[in-house]
């Protein structure tokens, strides 16, 4: 796993591959059970890694070294970027931070104890769609809270938010 600290890093003296889609199915894991912060230090940690990438384009998978102070990641010469897993792999992280499910039955559209982050104060998530209808949301720092605020919605969609 990649953290934006590396404390994982540090103590285990890792130095395999950090590969952005394993990250995401971890984070997805670490959510499902309640571990929504946890799931948004990895996405936090790979944010960070792609602000040192060209067009921030997540690589099929990074060197697993201990990160140094202003410095990027370790680069494999021979992975793919950009690469499709590795460009998918910040959607699942924000639906686990956020905690974003779909119950296509009920017309619900849930956002169980969301989280951003840190690097997100917001985000806006259009027609999200179940069954016919659609919802527009906004998911907002506010605080040490996260607040979802519907802004628009068409159909039978309800949205609820778990606390």
């Amino acid at each position: 796993m990649i953290f934006a600290d590396d404390s994982l890093l540090n103590r285990g003296g890792y130095n395999g591959s950090i590969w952005p889609h394993d990250n995401a199915l971890i984070a997805s894991g670490l959510a499902r059970y309640g571990y929504r912060v946890e799931a948004a230090r990895i996405f936090e940690g790979l944010f960070a890694a792609s602000t040192y990438i060209d067009l921030r384009r997540l690589p099929e998978l990074l060197c697993g070294l201990p990160r140094q102070r202003a410095r990027g990641p370790t680069f494999y010469p021979v992975a793919c970027s950009p690469q499709a897993w590795a460009a998918a792999a910040p959607l699942p992280l924000l639906q686990s931070c956020l905690g974003l499910d779909f119950d296509p039955n009920g017309l619900h559209i849930s956002f169980n104890v969301p989280r951003l982050p840190p690097f997100l104060d917001e985000v806006i998530l259009r027609r999200l769609s179940i069954g016919i209808g659609s919802a527009d949301v906004a998911i907002r720092r506010s605080g040490r809270q996260v607040v979802v605020d519907v802004m628009d919605r068409h159909g039978n969609v309800q949205v609820l938010t778990i606390a």
